[in-house]
């Protein structure tokens, strides 16, 4: 909340991108999160690449990491535990290290709790409304949250949330943790995925001492931009914004279509309207978070 106060703070760009631009194959249902068990040096470099160019928030790559994803693998109770702790403590390596190489600190970690339909991997977690009742999204989430909190992350990232229901079941679950949090929800125009007015997602944290943040992610940039004043009205607290970088996937081609419209403008405009969170999510990458650093870093 020091770092908030003193104004915006860089969060790191969209790791899946980093990891393949590496040469890692992240086509299956554990995305990057099968690398902790696999390859836990590539998260590693990806994190310090971030923090390299200028991010002071590295996320970690527990999105996708859960329980019960774990277990269709045969990873199990203390095992998987142990992926999701390591998750933390991968970037706080890879903070080290950064700063050995003369990056200055503080450098912060976010431990990613993604939405309930990322553990499903069917394309859910863009659509929300899993049958579920507010209570059983809670008992799915609390497990999970609270190991990663039992990792000592700097605050925990409630991210790519579709749905004002599940948002309200991670404002519960991570009550009396000890952990801050942020609360991110994926949008389409001035709705959550789900169809949800922004307003109404958005209060249900207003009131929420364990939520330091409230905003977006993974959404096209246009779509920020309205929804950066709207949380900040709401809810009063700080921003966090961090989406894609506006261009298309093209399943069919199975390739990115369109051009970039995360710019400067669109980011000194979200600063201006309250965000102090600020970075980015699919295709963005360290070029683009160092730009983003020399304009908000003093």
């Amino acid at each position: 909340m020091a770092a908030l106060a003193g104004g915006p703070v860089v969060l790191d760009g969209g790791l899946s991108n980093q990891l393949e631009s590496a040469g890692h194959d992240l086509s299956d249902e554990l995305w990057s999160a099968r690398l902790l068990a696999e390859q836990p040096e590539a998260i590693t470099a990806a994190h310090q690449a971030y923090y390299e160019a200028g991010a002071r928030v590295a996320i970690t790559s527990s999105y996708q990491a859960t329980f019960e994803g774990f277990a269709r693998r045969g990873i199990e109770g203390e095992a998987a535990a142990g992926l999701l702790h390591r998750s933390v403590e991968l970037a706080r390596e890879a903070a080290r290290r950064a700063m050995k190489g003369g990056v200055p600190g503080p450098l912060y970690v976010a431990a990613s709790a993604g939405p309930y339909g990322a553990m499903l991997a069917d394309g859910s977690e863009y659509r929300g409304r899993y049958g579920l009742s507010v209570g059983e999204l809670e008992r799915f989430h609390r497990p999970r949250l609270e190991v990663l909190a039992a990792a000592e992350p700097d605050v925990l990232a409630l991210e790519t949330v579709p749905d004002a229901e599940e948002g309200r079941a991670l404002v519960s679950a991570v009550r009396g943790l000890g952990v801050p949090a942020w609360l991110s929800y994926s949008i389409e125009g001035g709705r959550t995925r789900a169809g949800q007015p922004l307003e109404e997602a958005f209060a249900l944290a207003a009131e929420a001492p364990e939520i330091v943040a409230v905003g977006v992610n993974c959404c096209v940039p246009e779509d920020a931009d309205a929804a950066v004043e709207t949380a900040a009205r709401v809810t009063g607290k700080p921003v966090v914004v961090y989406p894609n970088s506006g261009e298309e996937w093209d399943a069919q081609a199975r390739a990115w279509r369109g051009r970039a419209t995360f710019t400067a403008e669109r980011v000194t405009a979200w600063a201006a309207g309250g965000a102090r969170l600020i970075g980015g999510c699919c295709r963005v990458g360290p070029g683009s978070v160092s730009a983003l650093a020399g304009l908000l870093t003093p």
